[in-house]
């Protein structure tokens, strides 16, 4: 069958080199003897010999890839093409597309819009590109913008992508900057994306880069050595293989650097070089695996880290620097691997369960790492502390996070509950340190055996012959009960009177604080 002639009056050198070699997917190289950078001015807007020859028109483009083009060709047809200066939108959205589209260090001023198509793998290497455009699109392979430009956003909302998601060395702008304008286009032009398919959107959307949200990712997807200038914004997104971000640079004013509530991935690596300028948030996220920072360097004016009500088989969180508050609440976790150092500011803890702690922390630490919380005493974080320490067979670090516990309980009473918790606190420990009252009881009745000794009380009974014994007649007073009967049979005279009264109070209170500190109330199993 005889090829198609081409739909167009005339074409310039190059797109009739593209439609010749369309159908067997040859590549066609505008680079030859012609070095010049997709994002310069150069020699893309002169209208000289060499910049005539290296134009394509968009619409060239898409009268090829949706089929008017192949001639009935035995080859894979595709659009195969480096180096060329792109004029216009190339605008494939709806289409269902058979051909492969791989663009090479090519200039593309205007948009490239894959609204609701169908296509096989897209690839756009080191292009510079106004803006980038796949919201609903089913790609089936991969989508490749490696080392690539876009000035004003790229759009992936509820986009599916069965092979990999490769955005690793491009740099993005936001829809609300200055996009780059052709010499001679009209500037009112610029900048008037302001939402979806023209609608009216906060200035929220004006500020994201990555408009990801409900995207599907059935590989992985490689982010890394990213600059964006603006959020990212992976809300409901699900990478099956794991999202991988090292190395890469997110900026955002105003709004989340990373907002992803409810991603699923099977790993997120945000880490090795990882840099965040505004809160991570991943608050409802399940990661299957691995959710790391590791090396990496975060900042944010309030909350640079909300991981709540998330789910990781291990959260590993040792930054290079981090500034700003964590919030780790109602997150589930396998294993947490941190650092004293991991939490600069502020931590919220009430909620977090998890079964193992990894890093070098000491008792001390995770001690001043409970009292931070900005919310003030909430008992559950250091029951989950008591509970993992017993879990690990170290009971006594597991009593002393208790006892910490009501320490900070305490300080939530009113004055005569804080007075009541200082006494039973430095009697017997609350319970947990029950070896204070025979401490205690030890030094009364070292003073009183030394005192009445010196300052022997009268016998009362003078019809019967007794004899004194100093050791036991203080003992009989610290006892509530008099055991020894030697109450009633000696009195004592002048100021060892208030000794000895002294002496039964101070029994009464030990007893009533060893029976408090045994009950149900205060026991390290208790978990009101």
């Amino acid at each position: 069958m005889a090829r198609s002639r081409p739909p167009f009056h005339r074409l310039t050198p190059a797109e009739r080199r593209l439609w010749e070699a369309y159908p067997t997917g040859a590549w066609v190289d505008l680079r030859e003897g012609h070095e010049a950078d997709p994002s310069s001015g150069g020699p893309w807007g002169s209208e000289g010999m060499w910049g005539r020859s290296r134009v394509v028109r968009a619409e060239v483009i898409s009268a090829l890839v949706l089929d008017r083009g192949a001639g009935g060709s035995a080859r894979v047809p595709g659009v195969r093409l480096a180096g060329a200066r792109i004029i216009g939108d190339l605008n494939l959205s709806d289409a269902t597309i058979e051909a492969k589209v791989h663009l090479l260090d090519c200039h593309i001023a205007g948009t490239v819009s894959f609204n609701d198509a169908r296509t096989r793998g897209v690839r756009l290497r080191r292009c510079d590109i106004l803006r980038f455009r796949a919201s609903r699109a089913t790609i089936d392979g991969l989508l490749d913008l490696d080392g690539s430009t876009v000035h004003a956003g790229v759009r992936l909302d509820n986009a599916h992508v069965t092979g990999q998601l490769r955005l690793s060395g491009t740099r993005v702008g936001t829809p609300g900057e200055a996009p780059y304008r052709e010499p001679g286009a009209d500037p009112s032009e610029a900048g008037s994306w302001n939402g979806p398919e023209g609608s009216e959107e906060p200035r929220t959307w004006e500020s994201v880069a990555l408009w990801a949200g409900g995207l599907v990712v059935d590989g992985s997807a490689f982010l890394r050595d990213m600059r964006a200038t603006g959020g990212l914004r992976l809300i409901g997104a699900r990478f099956s293989s794991g999202l991988y971000l090292q190395g890469a640079v997110v900026t955002a004013d105003g709004i989340p650097a990373v907002h992803a509530d409810h991603m699923q991935a099977a790993a997120a690596e945000l880490g090795g070089g990882f840099t965040a300028q505004g809160t991570v948030r991943l608050r409802g996220a399940r990661i299957g695996g691995v959710l790391s920072f590791h090396g990496a360097v975060l900042r944010a004016p309030r909350r640079v880290l909300h991981l709540s009500h998330m789910q990781a088989d291990e959260l590993i969180l040792l930054p290079e620097s981090i500034e700003g508050e964590v919030n780790l609440g109602y997150s589930r976790l396998g294993v947490l691997f941190d650092h004293p150092e991991s939490y600069r500011d502020d931590v919220r803890l009430n909620g977090l369960t998890y079964e193992s702690l990894r890093g070098p922390a000491t008792l001390a630490d995770r001690l001043s790492w409970l009292r931070r919380d900005p919310g003030g005493y909430y008992p559950q974080p250091y029951e989950q502390l008591a509970a993992y320490y017993r879990r690990i067979g170290h009971e006594p670090d597991a009593r002393r996070v208790l006892l910490a516990r009501q320490r900070a309980r305490r300080r939530t009473l009113r004055l005569p509950g804080r007075l009541w918790g200082r006494l039973l606190d430095g009697l017997v420990g609350y319970g947990y340190r029950p070896w204070l009252a025979g401490l205690w009881a030890a030094l009364l009745l070292a003073t009183g055996t030394a005192i009445f000794t010196q300052w022997p009380p009268h016998q009362i009974g003078l019809d019967e012959s007794r004899h004194f014994n100093a050791f036991v007649y203080t003992l009989d007073l610290l006892v509530p009960v008099s055991v020894f009967e030697q109450r009633g049979a000696w009195e004592p005279a002048g100021w060892t009177q208030w000794l000895a009264n002294g002496l039964i109070a101070a029994g009464w209170i030990l007893a009533t604080a060893l029976i408090a500190g045994a009950s149900r109330l205060l026991r390290p199993s208790n978990a009101s």
